[in-house]
């Protein structure tokens, strides 16, 4: 996969209700980085399609529990303005305040999720107003911070095989093209973007293997990480 293919598989767009209204916002960039001295950046939207879009932005506080994602309010960061309606062919700007410690000592992590939401008026009949979710991840880094370090971990629980990164390192791990290697076999995991393994946090995907798996050690994963080839050893843990 390429650097273009790669970034572009960074935008997570998540169909919150059934429609049959097209997505026709586009944004960029699909990636934010910020050095810790800068306080403010922006993003461009802009409405591709023949009809007006709707929407509310707001940004979070990005972490990783229980082997997952989890957001939080935050204040450290503020997106503006809040709200966008934009017609046929427009752009907007939505910029990008720190608010929060300008020498954060750690990766901060944030995501700005865009909402495109359904007019006013069929919002107002339907109860339903989430058309679409976009979802932007946003990086903080300190320049003296230890690099991301992975020790990866399978294990097959209830009858499904799990797949465990755990970050050692001081900065995100952005995992895509991931396969997974026993033996002769050699099963891909994810072709596109499998998701991020942040500095200090345990991330976990299910897997969907063949039902004749039958996964023994020695195991590797290669994958592109931070869109770099990599390859590493599994360990292969017992059924809890």
């Amino acid at each position: 996969m390429g650097r273009n293919a790669l970034a572009g598989a960074l935008l997570y767009v998540l169909v919150a209700a059934t429609s049959a209204h097209a997505a026709s916002l586009q944004i960029t960039p699909v990636m934010v980085n910020l050095r810790p001295d800068e306080t403010a950046t922006a993003i461009t939207l802009s409405n591709d399609g023949s009809e007006p879009i709707y929407g509310q932005v707001r940004v979070f506080r990005w972490d990783q529990a229980n082997g997952d994602d989890a957001l939080a309010p935050t204040q450290d960061m503020v997106a503006s303005p809040p709200l966008i309606e934009m017609g046929p062919g427009a752009r907007q700007i939505i910029r990008l305040l720190r608010t929060g410690p300008q020498a954060p000592q750690a990766e901060q992590t944030f995501r700005i999720l865009i909402d495109e939401i359904a007019p006013p008026e069929l919002g107002a009949q339907s109860g339903v107003t989430v058309r679409l979710r976009y979802s932007v991840p946003i990086f903080v880094t300190p320049g003296a911070v230890a690099a991301p370090a992975l020790k990866w971990t399978v294990q097959r629980v209830g009858g499904i095989w799990v797949l465990e990164a755990h970050n050692d390192g001081g900065r995100h791990a952005q995992v895509a093209a991931a396969q997974l290697v026993a033996g002769d076999h050699v099963y891909d995991i994810n072709k596109g973007l499998l998701g991020y393994a942040l500095a200090g946090r345990t991330r976990r995907w299910q897997l969907t293997l063949p039902a004749d798996a039958a996964l023994k050690a020695p195991l590797k994963l290669r994958a592109r990480i931070n869109a770099n080839p990599a390859e590493a050893p599994v360990t292969l843990s017992p059924a809890p």
